[in-house]
């Protein structure tokens, strides 16, 4: 039997009867002989009231300066819920034994809110599987070399799960979710998105960077690097399902490229509303002036995706890039104080209610004319494309946000991704 780790999300840990689901569920692996680690979330909805507590007590905008103590009060949550899972395996006479993470333990460096894993030791967790236990490790957190509770950022579970898969070499990381899969796209926008049984590493990687929602980007890079299959699948599938459905339903994320995979030009269509851009008109074009106006972006800790520079006239240029939306108001305000007097820029526009949208597919490598197909479908809609980048498995445009679900929907049905696989 083999090693597995198993990753239960807020949703699937949401109450005391969906954790006793869950219970039943691991149990029903470890029954058949498995060797099991589980990592859960806090209960859906824990994260967010505790922060909420903090951001009370808290002066306005001081939240952010008191990264120690957020960590502090975020960890609690998924402490909270590997003891319940604990007891619950217990109840169903499964021996199990729950760990904080700083009792594994799960080394971090100190970038509080968003810390980065740096080491795992998995002498405890090997001694207590070895004595036949199911070992539940909270997700999401760690310490760092100075003994502080550090928690990862938003999704961490994820990438704690594909970690600990890594440290304790597990056969497979299963993450459970309130979804059954990965789909060619978002089946709220296009009810015919069909689910995907298998997606290369590569492709999964580009989704989830370019808005799909299912896994944690770092859960995924990590998974490639260190290459640990991983499993999407659904916790609300009745848990008395057979070992053999549940272990080969939802998707299958790998990194062996088979031929079918290789057959699909695109495998899926991916979208981000919560993109603003920004452009700087008339810049002087001279060697430097992209790090002039990137930066104090940079140094201002924001993250810039599409970055566009035009084709000079009269040694004057236009400088264009796009931002989250969350991070619109702040750049456009530090463009406007910092960089427009620098650089000499005649104008400083932006627009808020733009989006991304873009195919994906590892067969573009072999296939010409996929992105002038794309352009082709986007043409025929009456859809402006303002800016395009690509990769070898990627293209992405720019597009006004209205027109997104048109833009997905049309792109999904001209790929035929509704269609199954040959």
């Amino acid at each position: 039997m083999a090693l597995l780790v198993h990753k239960y999300g807020g949703t699937s840990m949401g109450s005391t009867e969906r954790i006793r689901n869950v219970a039943k569920r691991v149990a029903k692996w470890a029954r058949a002989g498995h060797q099991m680690v589980v990592v859960p979330s806090a209960m859906s909805g824990e994260t967010n009231r505790l922060l909420g507590l903090a951001a009370k007590l808290a002066p306005a905008g001081a939240t952010q300066d008191n990264g120690r103590e957020l960590d502090m009060i975020a960890a609690t949550g998924e402490q909270v819920s590997v003891g319940l899972l604990a007891i619950a395996l217990q109840a169903e006479g499964i021996a199990a034994v729950s760990y904080a993470g700083w009792q594994v333990p799960i080394t971090t460096d100190s970038a509080f809110t968003k810390a980065r894993i740096k080491s795992i030791d998995e002498r405890r967790v090997k001694a207590d599987l070895a004595a036949g236990k199911v070992v539940v490790i909270a997700g999401f957190q760690g310490v760092d070399a100075q003994g502080n509770v550090t928690t990862l950022g938003r999704g961490g579970s994820d990438t704690s799960a594909v970690a600990v898969a890594v440290a304790v070499r597990a056969a497979e990381c299963l993450i459970y979710t309130d979804v059954d899969g990965v789909y060619t796209t978002d089946p709220r926008v296009v009810p015919e998105a069909r689910r995907l049984k298998t997606i290369s590493f590569e492709e999964m990687l580009e989704m989830a960077s370019l808005g799909s929602k299912v896994l944690q980007i770092r859960s995924v890079e990590f998974a490639g690097k260190y290459r640990v299959p991983l499993r999407v699948l659904s916790s609300f599938t009745p848990w008395d399902i057979a070992i053999e459905d549940e272990a080969v339903s939802g998707t299958l994320i790998t990194f062996e490229e088979d031929e079918k995979m290789e057959q699909a030009i695109v495998s899926g269509i991916a979208f981000n509303r919560d993109e603003a851009k920004i452009s700087l008109l008339g810049v002087t074009d001279k060697p430097g002036i992209a790090h002039q106006i990137l930066g104090p972006v940079a140094q201002a800790n924001i993250d810039v995706d599409v970055i566009i520079q035009n084709v000079s006239h009269q040694g004057r240029t236009d400088f264009s890039f796009t931002v989250h939306r969350n991070d619109y108001a702040r750049t456009m305000e530090l463009l406007k104080t910092s960089v427009v007097p620098k650089t000499g820029a005649a104008d400083l526009i932006g627009d808020p209610k733009i989006c991304k949208v873009s195919i994906v597919g590892i067969g573009m490598r072999s296939h010409v004319g996929v992105a002038s197909k794309m352009f082709a479908v986007l043409s025929e809609e009456g859809i402006n494309i303002q800016m395009i980048t690509t990769s070898e498995i990627k293209t992405s445009v720019v597009i006004d946000e209205k027109y997104m679900e048109l833009a997905v929907r049309a792109l999904h049905k001209a790929f035929d991704l509704e269609q199954s696989p040959p």
